[in-house]
């Protein structure tokens, strides 16, 4: 019996490699939540002294994003032919190589190597999402939401901490002779390096792996005679209006929340807001992202993903109603819209992930869950594309008014998925 056979006919050892596995996600996620922070707070503003103009604002939001949708693609179906522990650490020590080529960029002043650096970087963002289903491979179908929740949360100590370091390591990299904005990206290449090894080291054995092969099991035998792994069944077919749906819930919640956000530092500056103040409203965000995972997980799993979902679209409406009638130098009210609007995308994230794992059987989840990931990357990439040129061209105002209109578009979209199953999520 080989190391896997272990794992397959024993029920306690399923339980404990799943809260091993945990436990590495939450390592790992610590470190990948700095290196997310940093190209979100200081990314636009980069650009905009480089090139000299706002319009170009949201470009590297557009490029890291664009570079997390090949990275998405790329992690997904590695971690389906190889397991999740090649995927991830190939993604974030990708993004770590990137926000070193994005230092080197900016300390001599190189627009192309910037641009591309910037691209390659966005692998650990979309490596950060990806970890998130790493917990999930052995968890129930009462456990999936939970599990996201517990790597979310893991990713807010970083995550909240990197925004407010940006004064810190803007000190740092002015005292060594760089550009007050590479401190960020320094803590960046750090982060998700130590994020990348981590995975690598530890996540032995691998819990896709074991979970391909406990259903493998089970088909051999039967699912009535497989006792050991009746707690992390898993759908016999993928159901792609599930699909379909969590991948829409995904794709306009994020989109939402990177056009509004990534403006905002503009919005901030352009009203006389130093970085600290910048660094702080974005560590709010970035909280408002994170920290609620738990509660939200375990809401999702007790009351249903529609709910949560629905949630999503009103609290991400209500962000940008508040975020068009408010000045940048009105800290406080930004501060509250912000943080809605990390709420927001949490609930949609959680409850958007949840139906795509319920939708999926583990002989495709990974590859499913990279190709919406590529999509959720190229809207975002696009959001932040099209953020700086709305705001160049009309106004903050206008943006968060955009982004309202298709937050309300969740409600017919789950309202369509309720008529149409005729049973609730």
């Amino acid at each position: 019996m080989n190391n896997i056979d272990l794992y397959v006919h024993s029920k306690e050892a399923q339980q404990r490699l799943y809260k091993r596995t945990l436990w590495i996600v939450i390592l790992s996620q610590t470190f990948g939540g700095a290196g997310l922070a940093a190209g979100i707070t200081v990314g636009a503003l980069l650009a905009q002294q480089m090139l000299g103009s706002s319009s170009v604002a949201g470009l590297p939001t557009a490029l890291f994003t664009l570079g997390s949708a090949l990275a998405a693609f790329l992690v997904g179906h590695f971690s389906q032919i190889y397991g999740r522990r090649l995927g991830l650490s190939f993604g974030f020590i990708a993004g770590g190589i990137g926000a070193i080529g994005v230092v080197i960029a900016a300390n001599i002043h190189n627009i192309i190597l910037l641009f591309l650096s910037l691209f390659v970087y966005g692998a650990g963002t979309s490596t950060n999402l990806q970890a998130r289903y790493a917990g999930t491979d052995l968890a129930g179908p009462k456990q999936r939401a939970k599990a996201v929740s517990i790597a979310m949360v893991a990713t807010t100590l970083g995550a909240v901490a990197g925004p407010n370091l940006v004064t810190p390591t803007g000190a740092f990299a002015k005292s060594i002779g760089m550009p007050e904005l590479t401190g960020p990206f320094l803590l960046a290449a750090v982060a998700y390096l130590l994020a990348g090894i981590s995975f690598f080291l530890f996540l032995r054995p691998d819990p896709l792996i074991v979970a391909k092969a406990i259903e493998i099991e089970k088909e051999k035998v039967g699912q009535k005679d497989f006792g050991d792994a009746k707690e992390i069944s898993s759908p016999s077919t993928s159901n792609r209006m599930g699909i379909f749906v969590g991948g829409t819930v995904l794709i306009l919640s994020h989109t939402i929340m990177v056009a509004i956000m990534t403006m905002t530092p503009v919005h901030m500056q352009g009203a006389g807001c130093g970085l600290g103040v910048i660094g702080m409203v974005i560590g709010l965000h970035v909280a408002a992202m994170y920290l609620p995972s738990l509660v939200t997980g375990i809401i999702v799993d007790r009351y249903g993903r529609t709910i949560m979902a629905v949630a999503s679209g009103i609290v991400l409406a209500l962000s940008g109603v508040l975020a068009a009638y408010t000045p940048g130098d009105a800290i406080l009210s930004l501060s509250i819209a912000l943080i809605l609007l990390g709420l927001g995308w949490n609930f949609g994230l959680i409850s958007g992930t949840a139906i795509i794992i319920d939708s999926t059987t583990v002989h495709n989840r990974a590859k499913v869950q990279g190709s919406v990931d590529v999509l959720v990357a190229l809207a975002g990439s696009a959001g932040g594309l099209f953020s700086g040129i709305i705001v160049a061209n009309s106004s903050y105002a206008m943006l968060s008014f955009l982004g309202t209109y298709f937050a309300l578009l969740f409600i017919p979209l789950l309202l369509w998925r309720r008529i149409k199953q005729g049973k609730k999520q």
